[in-house]
């Protein structure tokens, strides 16, 4: 009986030569104003355009677009991942500004706390308004789209006769 295992044998990576990875090597571009330049270039390309603002209306966030766009840099060996957070803010700022101009909707990404939430209703949103579409395509008649509002949380309010929260460095609420 012959038992086949699939994991790599423990040491194995030793085998291989060393800086085989090409992000393993120094990168092609160390100064960030070369990178930022790189990335516009790219960026402002037709179809490299028109996909960016497809992820950003299909509800990619930017700044998942942003991060996708400098990882794939970092891994390709293009530039370091401190490059990579020095030119973060103005590539972001220079893919918002193309997007506003081309009137595309999109969501920033900076409060993800506040967005989840807002998920399911966004997805229902964008059903609705497909479903809309196929229906004019097809023929049918159609009804304006339900546009659902996400769910506001109430503000919590303390009852008056609770007594005052301990206050101290080492004081626990329980």
């Amino acid at each position: 009986m012959s038992i086949v295992l699939a994991a790599p044998i423990p040491g194995q990576s030793l085998t291989k030569e060393p800086k085989n990875m090409r992000f393993e090597r120094p990168p092609d571009i160390a100064n960030p104003l070369e990178a930022l330049d790189m990335h516009i270039d790219n960026i402002t390309r037709p179809e490299a355009l028109r996909d960016a603002f497809h992820f950003l209306e299909e509800g990619l966030d930017l700044v998942s677009l942003v991060e996708g766009i400098l990882r794939s840099a970092v891994m390709g060996g293009r530039h370091s991942l401190d490059v990579s957070l020095i030119i973060a803010p103005v590539l972001h700022e220079y893919i918002r500004g193309l997007a506003l101009e081309a009137d595309v909707e999109f969501e920033e990404g900076f409060d993800k706390a506040k967005d989840d939430g807002i998920e399911y209703t966004r997805d229902i949103n964008r059903a609705s308004k497909i479903l809309q579409e196929m229906k004019k395509e097809q023929g049918m008649p159609t009804e304006e789209p339900v546009k659902m509002q996400p769910e506001q949380e109430e503000p919590m309010v303390e009852p008056e006769d609770m007594p005052p929260a301990p206050q101290g460095l080492m004081a626990r609420r329980v």
